[in-house]
């Protein structure tokens, strides 16, 4: 890899899995971008949900009211872990429309810590996520053509994506899709799968590291990153 002079090597991505199969697609996909970001020098903290047993429970005691919240240690302790990080990516199966309700708790519980609905209306920067990156990536067991049929691309970036960028004062996002994802995938289909996964990752990187319009002036640092 070479290191250009105006790219910091501190930089980390918070890599959210939720998918209760360690050997799913969706782990894949989770290894997959974690190694090619640390192969272009920057780091990441993955989340395995499931592996944690994370409660998605929000409690009354933890909602944003006028009184100061009351946040269990659990709450606490993943804030730490992510904090600071410049890109956060969710990974997970779409279910009957919509994420699965641990990941959707973990963006109640962990996400909205400590933000009022005031803030949230207000497109005000969280501390936590304020100004940083949103990359998520899909999988269905539906196929693309009836997934459209459905609206479901559009809904879930509405209800879903949008929000999470707007509410918390994020920088941007983008959404890979993956259809079609089922037991006996074929291997073909599961590597090309995987590269846009690495390519994506890399584009990541690069985006963080030189920036938005850097990247738009030269597309060769993406394949910098990979070196």
């Amino acid at each position: 890899m070479i290191v250009d002079e105006r790219m910091p090597t501190d930089r980390r991505h918070a890599v959210i899995v939720c998918h209760p199969d360690p050997s799913s697609f969706n782990h894949a996909i989770a290894h997959t971008y974690r190694d090619a970001v640390r192969a272009t020098g920057q780091g990441v903290v993955l989340r395995d949900l499931y592996a944690m047993g994370f409660d998605p429970v929000l409690t009354a005691a933890e909602r944003p009211t006028d009184r100061i919240a009351t946040y269990r240690q659990d709450v606490l302790d993943e804030i730490a872990a992510i904090e600071g990080c410049d890109v956060f990516v969710l990974i997970y199966p779409i279910w009957f429309g919509t994420p699965p309700a641990m990941l959707k708790g973990y963006v109640e519980r962990v996400f909205g810590a400590g933000v009022h609905p005031d803030a949230l209306q207000g497109r005000a920067r969280t501390s936590l996520l304020g100004g940083r990156r949103l990359l998520s990536f899909s999988t269905s067991a539906a196929s693309k053509i009836w997934l459209d049929e459905q609206g479901q691309g559009q809904g879930l970036n509405s209800v879903f994506d949008q929000y999470i960028v707007h509410a918390f004062g994020m920088r941007s996002q983008e959404h890979r899709r993956f259809a079609h994802i089922v037991p006996g995938l074929s291997p073909h289909l599961a590597r090309g799968y995987l590269e846009e996964v690495s390519a994506q990752a890399r584009r990541t990187c690069a985006q963080v590291a030189f920036g938005d319009e850097a990247l738009l002036s030269d597309p060769g640092l993406v394949a910098q990153m990979a070196r």
